[in-house]
């Protein structure tokens, strides 16, 4: 039996559906992600497992035990919100171990234990430090060392790197994928950034006005997404609207595209997705003839906006050290099989 269940959890607000039959199997040590845009019920299902949202029907399973109707301090769960929640009247030390306090942990055990858990995240230099001498970081891991301190069985994390600066962010994204690896603890994180759920996660739970869209690893999520929302959402991507005209080929105003077409009806609408990094740009007058529109440098890459028979597209060339392209130049299209993704119908 998987360590943590999630079994059809609906949550209803009079008539307004929030989470829809969510089901799901967590193994121990496991990172899942909950991803989607706001309101589509990522944040309610996390309240729901931490037993501060009672769902309308369904169940939680967590080690064979159902704590579907357990209250919230009787679950030993670590959180992590996204505003930390520290009380700026206390030290490093004493907010960590403020969960052991209410646990009736005598206060050398508590100590000790706070800063075992600050030393683990980094942070053993601050222990007698306050929330307002702390950069966003530190105060992040604080926060993150006061969850883990209870060594909890299961971690929940509400969008917790919200609050930094992007590079920050990039950093601890890191470092809390180690953490979280060296601990074994199991781990449930709400987010709506894409990167953030693909660097970090083992599996990635894709939501959608309440509904699960798709639950997938990260790559098998990004290169074989099973709809054009999740195509759209993880990652950036070119919907390009067709039709099936033959064995393996879709036109699109007027140009030939040659793709798997086996699962289809001949005749019927179809929407092609590739990502944009997927494009080969060259010189070579073999591919699909394009004109640069627009050429923006990102550092590491090259994104340009290009119009051509196919339409506008969004094409990732790598920096090379060279010159890209620019605005008003022509170039050629090229994509690898396999490259190409098909949707029914026109989206």
């Amino acid at each position: 039996m998987s360590f943590l269940i999630f079994e059809t959890l609906n949550k209803k607000f009079g008539d307004f559906v929030a989470v829809r039959d969510m089901s799901l199997s967590v193994e121990r040590g496991e990172f899942i992600s909950l991803l989607g845009p706001s309101g589509c019920g990522k944040t309610t299902t996390l309240q729901m497992v931490a037993g501060l949202l009672p769902p309308t029907s369904g169940r939680i399973v967590l080690d064979g035990k159902d704590i579907t109707k357990t209250p919230p301090n009787q679950r030993g769960l670590g959180i992590v919100f996204q505003s930390y929640a520290l009380f700026p009247h206390m030290t490093a030390t004493d907010n960590v171990a403020f969960g052991l306090e209410m646990r009736g942990v005598g206060k050398a055990e508590r100590t000790d234990r706070a800063r075992g858990a600050l030393d683990q995240v980094k942070l053993g230099q601050f222990v007698d430090r306050y929330p307002k001498d702390m950069s966003g970081g530190q105060r992040q891991r604080v926060a993150l060392a006061r969850a883990l301190v209870i060594e909890p069985p299961v971690l929940l994390l509400d969008e917790p790197l919200s609050n930094l600066d992007a590079k920050l962010r990039e950093e601890m994204r890191i470092e809390l994928r180690l953490l979280q690896q060296d601990i074994g603890v199991t781990t449930i994180l709400v987010t709506h950034d894409q990167e953030e759920a693909l660097s970090m996660s083992d599996r990635i739970v894709v939501m959608q006005q309440g509904d699960v869209a798709q639950i997938a690893a990260p790559l098998d999520l990004y290169e074989r997404p099973t709809n054009t929302f999740v195509s759209d959402f993880v990652g950036k991507t070119n919907l390009i609207q067709g039709q099936i005209t033959g064995d393996n080929e879709v036109n699109v105003d007027g140009t030939r595209v040659s793709v798997d077409t086996l699962a289809h009806t001949h005749g019927s609408s179809v929407t092609l997705s590739i990502r944009p990094e997927k494009f080969q740009m060259s010189d070579d007058p073999s591919g699909h003839e394009v004109r640069v529109e627009a050429a923006i440098f990102l550092g590491a890459s090259w994104l340009y906006r290009v119009k051509g028979s196919m339409g506008d597209l969004f094409v990732t060339q790598p920096n090379t050290g060279s010159a890209g392209y620019a605005k008003g130049d022509v170039a050629w299209l090229g994509w690898p099989e396999g490259a190409l993704t098909l949707f029914k119908g026109a989206q």
